[in-house]
């Protein structure tokens, strides 16, 4: 994930891959365009966590794959490897962080607190990844990493609170 401030091009709002990229616009916000992303996301959840944990799975397999090419495309289209308003790589990572997380408003706001910290923090091996994979999956693979870490902390607090 890039936190630069690369300038939004026109484009976002007129080419509809570019726009999916920009999280529906909301990787274009002046700062922060990750924890916007990541926020834009979220409503998502609610209609994915209706869905059988199969379902949920179907999603997010097709959302990181379409993903991937949907990174590359507009990165390339924009001449940026990682431009900071690309951000369909952050929807993917909390709905992973997510997916089998307990369910409940304090799980989704402690969900979306850790994946952002994950995202930002970057420790190994998200951060490694993010240096040395490129191209769409480089863009995704950081995410889905902060993704599967989001959710393995969030499955221990469940132990924990659940033994108090």
């Amino acid at each position: 994930m890039s936190e630069s401030h690369e300038p939004v091009p026109a484009s976002v709002w007129r080419n509809p891959v570019h726009f999916l990229a920009f999280g529906f616009g909301s990787g274009a916000a002046p700062r922060a365009p990750g924890t916007w992303g990541t926020l834009a996301a979220m409503p998502f959840i609610l209609l994915w966590q209706q869905f059988s944990v199969a379902g949920y799975a179907a999603v997010i397999l097709v959302a990181t794959l379409f993903g991937i090419w949907l990174c590359q495309r507009t990165a390339d289209d924009l001449g940026v490897h990682d431009h900071g308003g690309i951000v369909w790589d952050e929807f993917v990572g909390v709905w992973i962080a997510l997916w089998l997380a307990p369910v409940g408003w304090s799980w989704l706001v402690a969900g979306f607190v850790l994946f952002r910290l994950f995202d930002i923090l970057k420790p190994w091996p998200i951060g490694w990844v993010d240096k040395r994979v490129g191209g769409g999956l480089g863009i995704m693979l950081d995410d889905i990493l902060a993704g599967f870490m989001t959710l393995g902390v969030l499955w221990l607090a469940e132990l924990l609170v659940a033994r108090l």
